[in-house]
């Protein structure tokens, strides 16, 4: 990283931290980090395998929650396992090249879940605000292609990523503040001008997770002044459907918000609040989603006792 006479040089590897302060106790925190992460995985694999076998759940909203159920398990797998290294082996060195991999994958994967977010807002908005043009509007292949387009949309936002890292010099330390690799972590090691950077990062902030949002609270907002306009046994039954998706964008959102703030506007670069409001947005969503649907969404849950009460007979003498 850096020449005995203090040259700039090329980043060969980072190194990775734990937690700060906590070294002797994290690797008895790995293991409850370790079992959130494989409910996390196991959540999101019900989640997709009940809606995959039971074809009453191939619906628009049920095909969008199993895209997001996949892109949980990716996010967290993206980090975790790196993390859990960290925890039990005190493995801290990552090669340039594996933290642009990791760091792109991080970031284009929440994009690409934000886009399903805003996608599934669309879904409730259509259902109850224009219900009887749902089927024609929201088509198998009309949702597929939405799919797909969400995949294109996070790839093509994070494509210039790796370029702008790339070409900066670093010849300052190569600790970084997580436990895993991020683009505004990463770029303040750079010992050269970030403000390509700084101006890319808001552009994709704004472009992505700033339009997702207000296009999101704009469809809650038609929707929710067509629901006041209707019975109160419909009203109920409008404001069921989406209090599971109302859940998943409080949950995305706010723990994405709230690092990108503390990471423009921190002044403390040794507080642990940005490295546990790190591992919260990645860990916690893919954990609570599957949970959340689970218990607010009647046909899963119905399908998960179903699953419980069929395991129960069968372990019956």
């Amino acid at each position: 990283m850096v020449d005995t006479n203090g040259s700039e040089s090329s980043a060969t590897y980072f190194i990775l931290i734990g937690l700060p302060g906590l070294e002797k106790a994290q690797f008895w925190l790995a293991f409850p980090l370790c079992s959130l992460y494989l409910i996390a995985v196991l959540g999101n694999l019900t989640v997709i395998c009940i809606v995959r076998t039971e074809h009453r759940l191939h619906e628009p909203m049920y095909i969008f929650l199993c895209m997001l159920s996949g892109l949980d398990i990716l996010i967290s797998t993206s980090s975790m396992p790196r993390m859990m290294a960290i925890f039990w082996f005190n493995s801290t060195t990552i090669q340039f090249d594996a933290c642009l991999l990791q760091m792109f994958a991080i970031h284009s994967l929440s994009g690409m879940e934000s886009t399903v977010l805003l996608a599934m807002a669309f879904d409730r908005y259509v259902a109850i605000c224009h219900p009887l043009r749902h089927a024609t509007v929201l088509t198998l292949p009309r949702v597929t292609k939405i799919g797909v387009a969400a995949v294109v949309r996070g790839t093509s936002l994070m494509a210039p990523l790796p370029i702008f890292i790339k070409r900066l010099p670093f010849c300052r330390s190569n600790i970084l503040s997580h436990s895993y690799c991020l683009h505004q972590d990463v770029m303040k090691l750079a010992c050269a001008d970030i403000r390509v950077n700084i101006i890319y990062g808001l552009i994709v902030i704004i472009s992505a997770i700033g339009l997702d949002s207000l296009l999101i609270s704009l469809s809650y907002l038609l929707i929710l002044k067509t629901v006041l306009g209707l019975t109160r046994e419909a009203q109920a039954k409008a404001f069921g459907t989406c209090v599971s998706h109302v859940c998943a964008v409080f949950i995305f959102y706010v723990p994405f918000i709230g690092l990108s703030m503390v990471h423009r506007f921190g002044k403390r670069h040794d507080s642990l609040l940005p490295i546990i409001m790190a591992n919260t947005y990645l860990l916690v969503p893919p954990v609570l989603n599957p949970i959340v649907y689970g218990v607010k969404t009647k046909e899963i849950r119905q399908r998960i006792l179903r699953l419980f009460h069929v395991t129960t007979h069968t372990s019956d003498p």
